[in-house]
């Protein structure tokens, strides 16, 4: 019997995956700090990401395990908050790696949820897996433990994969969202210099990407999750207006965006960090994307 289980499912990454795979497992199994509503197609098992429990018995004979457990980024960087953007991802995926070791039968495939923004700030240099250079600062900090803690673990009878993922563009959350609340306020402008690089990926091709890494038993180790051609902040910001036919949008340079940052409770590196990132290994196993153009990519998510 194929069993698939989720870690951190119920957000809105995991709802698309659980979406997708509806008809592919036999059973589905959702791991999760809070009790949901169980649907037809899945259930929840309560864990608190920390600590072996009685949910750890569930990775026994799994086909697959999916983490994407992690506090959200979108908040200030305080130290509170900085200790639970790191401890949220390095704790579920160190417990994870210990459940998966106590299996007669572990899972034959984990993937875990990494960043793109472990590669630095970039404005020239296309960032791929081989030779992409990791870059500094707190957000790389986290990126970096995650993956050493996930890489640590001692699962040698199952294959592993990072998913080293860009803004995901959904329609029903991620970045998208606010993105699409300001330009229709009019401040749909560039942020700061506009030149800052803007990978991506449609929600479509995530989970796409992940049934292809599933399905693909050549590949392991660190995978970036984007589109082929990263875009630019002022580009983005452009073609929104235009596919939401907004006439004009206000531009924020830095200093504006530090205060609007402090107000809403969030951080400028969000916007302004240059993530240049590109798939290398995902073109080279042949993926096909189905979503490569920015402009029809947007078009699709706001229809």
């Amino acid at each position: 019997m194929s069993k698939l289980i989720i870690a951190g499912g119920t957000g809105f990454l995991g709802a698309v995956i659980t979406s997708y795979f509806k008809d592919a497992y036999d059973e589905i199994v959702l791991l999760s700090r809070k009790q949901k509503k169980t649907q037809p197609h899945y259930r929840i098992v309560i864990w608190d990401a920390k600590t072996i429990g009685s949910w750890a018995s569930e990775l026994e004979g799994a086909s697959v395990l999916i983490n994407m457990t992690g506090r959200s980024v979108d908040c200030r960087y305080n130290q509170k908050n900085k200790d639970l953007i790191l401890n949220s991802r390095v704790d579920s995926t160190k417990a994870l790696g210990e459940a998966i070791a106590l299996c007669k039968n572990p899972p034959k495939v984990w993937l875990n949820s990494s960043t793109a923004t472990i590669y630095r700030h970039s404005l020239d240099q296309e960032m791929d897996e081989e030779s992409g250079e990791i870059g500094e600062g707190f957000s790389v900090s986290v990126a970096k433990a995650w993956e050493k803690a996930f890489f640590k673990a001692e699962t040698s009878g199952t294959r592993k994969i990072a998913l080293r993922t860009a803004i995901v563009l959904g329609k029903n959350g991620g970045a998208l969202r606010p993105m699409i609340k300001i330009t229709k306020l009019g401040l749909g402008g560039k942020q700061g210099s506009g030149n800052q690089k803007f990978s991506w990926i449609h929600e479509a091709d995530f989970v796409r990407i992940i049934d292809f890494c599933i399905k693909n038993r050549t590949l392991k180790g660190p995978i970036n999750v984007v589109s082929p051609h990263p875009s630019d902040n002022k580009t983005v910001m452009r073609l929104l207006r235009k596919t939401l036919s907004v006439p004009f949008g206000i531009p924020s340079n830095k200093a504006l965006l530090e205060i609007g940052a402090f107000v809403i409770n969030t951080e400028t590196e969000l916007l302004l960090k240059s993530r240049n990132v590109i798939p290398k290994r995902l073109l080279d196993h042949g993926y096909t994307f189905l979503y490569q153009d920015l402009e029809i990519a947007l078009k699709e998510l706001t229809s």
